[in-house]
């Protein structure tokens, strides 16, 4: 109604402050829904006409544009989140900018934790979102939920919302809590919608199959206290069986890995571990290989860090070193993992000087609690090594 998203978020912040103010007061209306949308448009009214240069915006608003939107085809996109999701992730906007905004406007991701999930600066992040921004509303492109038609060509940037809303619930970017269970829980239940929309889409699949195998591990993540549990130390008879079986028979509705999707690698990856019945029994070399393929389908230097871990594990620490300073640079500067990574191969080695340097960098990089004790714990272990004292 606005063609701008900037006065869109103005309006809807001020009905639903409205609503805190009356509803308790007033009781809940029948139907809250309505209700917001009419305070917003007639907020809406008043402030394009308090905005001369739209002036000519103000008639449309006024009595034929107080008209209800179209209504959308329950048949096309039934669940609200995702029609917003689709309906944000226009095609005329960068597919970088598209994930950005959707994620900062429909996922509630703060702007710092999407620049986390794109791993660079937050001020570079600010400023895609307000790019994106004018060009919707200089351009003027028509904000309106897609056909059916339309749904594939934006699927791509669909995917990769839920998947780093996905991402940001598994491991909080700050916070007390290692996990923000309710964010995941809503990325997995939008995947889940998402393969009922489209169900011969394969990387809807592979991503849903991913997020339950994850999702899976969850319950034996943390101990009693909330602190972090390696995988490798995690009692596998906590895992959700029935969320991996959900995993795994999404997994083989993909069909063959051959051509497969990045999704559906790292589906498959994590089915390597849901089938592990042990830490030991944990096929490396077939992840170590799911990685290379991932890494040659879309380079990237996260997906190189986790081939460099699954060499580690394959073939050894030595192995994985190279690897890892291969990836010493600007891409990887501010995240945690890189350096932990080269701490747990140094303290496997026995370098334990080398160890604690790299585990302090991880610990300076975190602001999740949870991550900056096991790291802080990892640098007293390879101090007392050193020393030659008992781990504490």
């Amino acid at each position: 109604m606005l063609g701008d998203l900037d006065a869109a978020e103005e309006t809807v912040q001020e009905a639903l402050a409205a609503a805190l103010l009356h509803w308790p007061v007033d009781g809940l209306p029948d139907n809250p829904g309505a209700w917001l949308m009419t305070v917003a448009r007639n907020r809406a009214r008043d402030q394009l006409r308090r905005r001369r240069r739209l002036h000519s915006k103000i008639e449309a608003l006024g009595d034929a544009a107080m008209v209800e939107p179209p209504e959308d085809d329950p048949a096309v996109i039934a669940d609200d989140r995702l029609r917003l999701i689709f309906t944000c992730c226009h095609p005329a906007l960068a597919a970088e900018s598209q994930v950005a905004l959707t994620l900062r406007l429909v996922g509630g991701l703060s702007t710092g934790e999407i620049a986390r999930a794109f791993l660079v600066p937050e001020p570079t992040i600010a400023q895609r979102i307000v790019r994106a921004k004018r060009r919707i509303r200089t351009r003027r492109l028509p904000y309106a939920v897609p056909e059916a038609a339309e749904l594939p060509a934006r699927i791509g940037s669909v995917l990769a919302v839920i998947y780093l809303v996905f991402n940001e619930g598994h491991t909080a970017r700050e916070g007390d809590r290692l996990s923000r269970p309710e964010v995941f829980e809503e990325a997995r239940r939008l995947g889940s919608t998402l393969v009922e929309l489209m169900p011969e889409e394969p990387e809807a699949l592979g991503l849903l199959a991913l997020m339950e195998l994850t999702a899976a591990r969850a319950p034996a993540r943390t101990d009693a206290r909330g602190d972090l549990v390696l995988l490798a130390d995690q009692d596998r008879a906590l895992w959700d069986a029935k969320g991996i079986a959900r995993g795994l028979a999404l997994l083989d509705r993909v069909g063959p890995l051959e051509g497969a999707g990045p999704y559906s690698l790292q589906a498959a990856i994590a089915a390597c571990h849901a089938r592990a019945a042990a830490w030991e029994a944990t096929d490396w070399p077939a992840i170590a290989e799911l990685y290379a393929r991932l890494s040659a389908l879309t380079p990237s230097p996260v997906i190189a860090l986790n081939r460099a871990v699954a060499v580690s594990m394959a073939e050894g620490p030595a192995a994985a070193l190279p690897l890892l300073d291969a990836l010493e640079g600007p891409a990887l500067a501010g995240y945690q993992h890189l350096p932990a990574a080269r701490g747990d191969c140094l303290r496997r080695l026995g370098r334990w000087p080398e160890a604690a340097t790299a585990y302090r960098r991880a610990l300076s990089l975190t602001r999740n609690r949870r991550e900056q004790a096991f790291f802080a714990a990892r640098v007293a272990e390879c101090e007392n090594a050193e020393r030659g004292l008992p781990s504490s």
